[in-house]
């Protein structure tokens, strides 16, 4: 089966404060994006890679894409206003004969083969799949003036990762079903579930950080430099 990726890389950074975005910031000399890149490609399960940065960053985010040495096709496109929107872009250039696509934040540098491959091919048979992990803190539901509601089973309880693989067309038709509704969701699962699609849950990694902050360099910077070592 014809699998694309889509690297949705059009967030602000905000939370960095600097005029560089968090997805080109330099990770032991080169771009978070540019890791992100070579461990998609690492997994020999891609076709082609579709990176959507955000409007007026193409050129950085073409200098990630060669920065990362992959031998695969892959192109820069212009994001959205939101991370739907970026996913939705990139579905518009995805290749007719794609059977699957693969959604990958472009801010996770460390998701292994592994993961990518046993993603995909649950996809293959289920039309849906994302990677995850079982939440291991306390949850606690509160309300609006910060009292606890409840305390939730951590047993059915689950932190949603990045990659979520999907059907081409179930994919295309959730999307165009949100922005019929106007509807945004925070993942490209969210938005199949709302039309009824049956997402399976594949283990992921508890390594597979998606790097959002300043707080999250270090750690990133300590997972990199022990898988150099091994």
């Amino acid at each position: 089966m014809i699998v694309t990726a889509i690297v949705p890389a059009g967030g602000a950074g905000i939370r960095f404060g600097g005029a560089v975005k968090k997805q080109f910031i330099a990770l032991n000399g080169l771009p978070i994006l540019s890791h992100t890149l070579r461990a998609l490609a690492a997994s020999d399960a891609l076709a082609a890679i579709i990176i959507a940065v955000p409007a007026g960053e193409e050129p950085r985010g073409r200098e990630a894409l060669e920065l990362a040495g992959i031998d695969l096709e892959a192109e820069v496109v212009q994001g959205g206003q939101t991370r739907q929107e970026s996913v939705y872009n990139g579905l518009q250039r995805a290749t007719t004969a794609t059977d699957l696509v693969l959604i990958h934040d472009g801010v996770r540098p460390f998701v292994s083969r592994e993961v990518v491959r046993s993603t995909i091919e649950v996809a293959k048979g289920t039309g849906a799949a994302v990677a995850a992990v079982p939440v291991v803190d306390t949850i606690k539901r509160v309300d609006s003036d910060g009292f606890v509601v409840e305390t939730l089973s951590r047993g059915q309880l689950w932190s949603i990762q990045t990659p979520q693989v999907f059907r081409y067309e179930l994919l295309l038709q959730a999307h165009r079903a949100g922005r019929e509704h106007g509807v945004v969701a925070t993942d490209d699962a969210a938005l199949v579930e709302r039309i009824g699609g049956p997402v399976k849950v594949v283990r992921g990694s508890y390594e597979n950080l998606k790097i959002t902050s300043e707080e999250d360099v270090p750690l990133a910077d300590l997972i990199l430099k022990r898988r150099m070592v091994t």
